[in-house]
């Protein structure tokens, strides 16, 4: 997740804050003997977890858990750097974008035995979760602790004015010809500073009060949050298999036909443009009206509903040319970094992050739902009781609906590669059969 939240071509970056147990303050890296370090990227979840230390410490008196909390952007380069250096956390929230180049260079410890040592029951999780994290070697290298899909944040207030019912948000309808309702919808929902709606003669588009729909990024790629939603819905698929592909398929004319009416809404004035975006929170311009929909993961309902005077509605992703709904399905683990010195407590603490004892905590909070099911139904309990229908973002496992976010070999690689080819298409200086030159770079990684 981004924020996770996406990808690995996330641009938002927070602040670091560290919390132990004890104290005020943790270590920023390799721990000493009683203390396990370990790192998050989402301040979010930081008090569900930090509960979730306190109640271990109860149970370990002898071992403390010193939290480090960095966003995103940050969490990578600190903690590989750590890596190299000898000073990486013990325990870490990992990721599938960077979990098999981690392995690749040795850099995580295999958990097989620390399954089969505590007996941990890898059939409590959602199905497919735990599969996720199992290397091309056959050894598990992190315990589930969460999953994510992508629904459609809108503004009630704007979608009322634009004479806009929940129901048509409900069900809105995509194609990569003519937007299909979602299109129009983002079209009728974007205003100029003159009053002017996005479908009305004389809309300016160079002078716009508030867009239809929000821009978080290019996506890279894979761009679980900005446009996976519309391409799944296609038939295309970014590898030719998952996990651990070797073709990609950016090539394809699904894929640019997609790309293609995504970044046209920026050059319509419909979207932002990506310039504006850099440094910019795409959550937090819709909490200031200047989007009326934002596309965005379940991760993030807390921090929209935070937003004062905005009534929000939750919608799930657009119905496409195959006739169904799409999203990418995420989930986190966690892992334990290979040059631990604390392999003991490190295993103790991470069997108690995937134990249902950390998970109904963290269902309790509403922040994300939990990688066991039974913590999953009590997570959607958790936001019902705080007036939050996560049904949008449910919906897709129920119906079977969603696709594997891409795990492959040379994640970071195929990143440094479509993030600035993506850029250039989504800014208008490139056109999207442009991907194609990209995509044989990409291929060049693995062939």
């Amino acid at each position: 997740m981004k924020s996770r939240l996406a990808g690995i071509a996330a641009v938002a970056v927070a602040a670091l804050a560290t919390t132990g147990l004890t104290a005020c303050s943790g270590t920023a890296g390799a721990s000493t003997a009683g203390h396990v370090s370990y790192w998050l990227w989402d301040a979010n979840q930081l008090p569900a977890y930090q509960a979730c230390a306190a109640d271990f410490h109860k149970a370990n008196p002898k071992i403390t858990v010193d939290i480090t909390q960095i966003g995103w952007n940050d969490y990578w380069t600190k903690l590989t750097n750590g890596m190299a250096a000898g000073t990486a956390p013990d325990v870490f929230t990992d990721h599938l974008s960077y979990y098999p180049d981690f392995v690749k260079t040795n850099q995580l410890l295999p958990l097989d035995d620390l399954v089969k040592q505590d007996s941990i029951d890898m059939g409590q999780y959602n199905p497919g979760l735990a599969d996720l994290w199992v290397g091309k070697d056959g050894k598990r290298y992190g315990l589930p602790k969460d999953w994510d899909t992508i629904a459609l944040f809108y503004n009630k207030k704007m979608t009322r004015a634009a004479g806009i019912s929940d129901q048509q948000m409900q069900n809105l309808t995509w194609n990569p010809t003519d937007g299909g309702s979602y299109g129009k919808v983002i079209a009728h929902l974007t205003i100029d500073k003159n009053g002017k709606r996005g479908d009305e003669p004389g809309f300016d588009k160079n002078d716009v009060a508030t867009y239809g729909l929000g821009l978080d990024g290019s996506g890279a790629g894979n761009g679980q949050t900005e446009w996976s939603f519309l391409t799944g819905t296609t038939g295309w698929t970014a590898t030719d298999k998952n996990p651990w592909g070797t073709t990609f398929h950016y090539d394809d004319p699904r894929f640019q036909q997609t790309i293609a009416w995504w970044a046209g809404l920026a050059q319509k004035g419909y979207m932002p443009k990506l310039a504006t975006t850099v440094g910019a929170s795409v959550a937090d311009s819709f909490g200031a009206g200047k989007a009326a929909i934002n596309s965005n993961g379940d991760w993030m309902i807390g921090q929209y509903k935070s937003y004062k005077g905005v009534d929000i509605g939750i919608a799930p992703t657009p119905i496409g040319p195959d006739g169904k709904r799409s999203s990418m399905f995420n989930g986190l683990a966690d892992s334990i970094w290979a040059g631990t010195k604390n392999k003991d407590d490190a295993e103790k603490w991470v069997a108690y992050l995937a134990s249902p004892a950390c998970q109904d905590v963290v269902a309790a909070h509403a922040v994300v739902f939990p990688a066991i099911t039974e913590a999953t139904a009590k997570a959607a309990a958790a936001f019902k009781a705080k007036g939050v229908d996560v049904s949008a973002f449910t919906t897709q496992v129920k119906d079977k609906t969603t696709f594997l976010f891409p795990i492959t070999d040379n994640a970071t690689k195929v990143s440094g590669i479509m993030q600035p080819a993506m850029d250039a298409v989504v800014s208008g200086q490139a056109p999207a059969s442009s991907l194609t030159a990209a995509n044989n770079q990409v291929n060049a990684l693995f062939h």
